[in-house]
């Protein structure tokens, strides 16, 4: 199969999403004979029909189908090149995207990251982030959809390099009226037995939660389900449940709004966070440079 073109790929995905040519050629200002011309060699390149011609217009065949997941791959990697490119020629040095997870960003990455940017030096990088899963941190670094990753280092780090970063400690946060509020340090057995309001299933601390309740032999009863720390101390402050947060995350809030941070005295409470890309040599300057300013950064585990 000879190279495809981009202008036609991205012009056979804007007849997939308008299924009508016409309406393609207006918001494209391009005839339509010439985007039909374009779709007929693209077919005849790819050996196979693309697209299905109704009455009122068209609609990808399976084929054509298969060809427009992989068209809006290549057009978003291609854009994404684009910005790269357009950012060096605007005078900027370069650009380092990054995954990590929302308890990363929630406690230390966002000033890091301001940290690093405030040095004259790297005042031309751009830096975007992303928040991800822990899981999903990993496949992104190991697919090429970012140059760092940080994440729990109890992730399948498998195939990647790492290095050290920030670690924290979780804690239940309860408010002053409830029974617990009186303990300065309590395991997770003794929490079990109030309701919870809690982070989605796949996350990093709920997933923990819910290994270690049934090991306890306990259920873990969610009351409420949210999707951030700052959602889960709202509640907490409304004293309808008690939450498991990183201390790190909570002891702002806490002190601003009276709450109690209770720390874990389970070994599993005291967590390490890792950088992970995929190989160091193959990092651009600006993302080895990020790379050992976060490193430098790094914390060990804090002692029970």
């Amino acid at each position: 199969m000879r190279d495809l073109d981009l202008t036609t790929l991205r012009l056979f995905a804007a007849v997939c999403d308008t299924r009508n040519i016409t309406r393609t050629a207006e918001q494209h200002a391009i005839v339509g004979s010439a985007i039909s011309k374009r779709l007929a060699a693209l077919e005849h390149a790819v050996g196979t029909p693309l697209l299905l011609r109704r009455r009122h217009g068209v609609e990808p065949t399976a084929a054509g189908e298969t060809l427009l997941e992989h068209a809006r791959t290549l057009l978003a990697n291609a854009d994404s090149m684009a910005r790269d490119m357009a950012a060096y020629a605007s005078g900027v040095r370069g650009q380092v995207r990054i995954l990590a997870t929302v308890s990363v960003l929630a406690e230390s990455l966002a000033d890091d990251v301001a940290a690093f940017l405030q040095i004259p030096a790297h005042r031309d990088i751009q830096i975007s982030m992303e928040e991800r899963i822990s899981p999903e941190v990993a496949h992104g670094i190991k697919t090429g959809a970012a140059s760092l990753g940080i994440c729990w280092d109890a992730a399948d780090l498998s195939g990647l390099q790492t290095r050290p970063y920030r670690s924290d400690h979780l804690a239940i946060v309860v408010h002053p009226s409830h029974a617990l509020a009186g303990h300065a340090r309590l395991a997770f057995a003794q929490a079990l037995a109030y309701e919870h309001v809690s982070l989605p299933v796949n996350s990093a601390v709920q997933v923990m939660l819910q290994r270690a309740a049934a090991v306890l032999g306990q259920p873990l009863v969610h009351r409420v389900i949210v999707s951030n720390f700052e959602a889960a101390l709202r509640v907490v402050r409304a004293n309808l449940a008690i939450s498991v947060v990183p201390a790190e995350v909570a002891q702002p809030y806490a002190e601003t709004h009276g709450l109690r941070v209770i720390p874990l005295t389970d070994s599993w409470a005291q967590r390490q966070f890792t950088i992970c890309f995929r190989d160091e040599a193959t990092l651009s300057p600006p993302a080895r440079l990020l790379l050992g300013h976060l490193e430098n950064q790094a914390t060990p585990p804090r002692a029970a």
